[in-house]
């Protein structure tokens, strides 16, 4: 359960970077609004699943979930460019996100 509240987590912080963005420096009130519930979803969510899972694991999974889905939802919404280093790089991060969760022992 502690892996799944992780992931809702990560997919959070996806959505309150997106709403960072979209609130246009906080002057946009319901982007504003949606930014704030989400981060504090993802923060609970996070300190929840913390219970179980060790700090190092946790909070490298979750930053890395929001890193690579930020950059996929920037590629895929935003229209930020595609380039095989981007992608490369994203893949390395996703590698370390596996390696952290099969050596957790959770």
């Amino acid at each position: 359960m502690s892996w799944l509240l992780l992931l809702i987590a990560g997919l959070l912080e996806v959505a309150w970077a997106a709403g960072l963005k979209t609130s246009e420096g906080f002057t946009r009130l319901w982007p504003s609004v949606f930014t704030v519930a989400t981060a504090l979803g993802s923060f609970v969510l996070l300190a929840v699943a913390m219970r179980q899972l060790p700090l190092g694991t946790a909070y490298a999974v979750w930053t890395g979930i929001g890193a690579v889905g930020a950059f996929i939802f920037g590629i895929v919404m935003m229209g930020e460019s595609l380039t095989a280093a981007r992608v490369a790089s994203a893949l390395l991060i996703v590698v370390g996100l596996i390696g952290l969760k099969l050596s957790s022992g959770h």
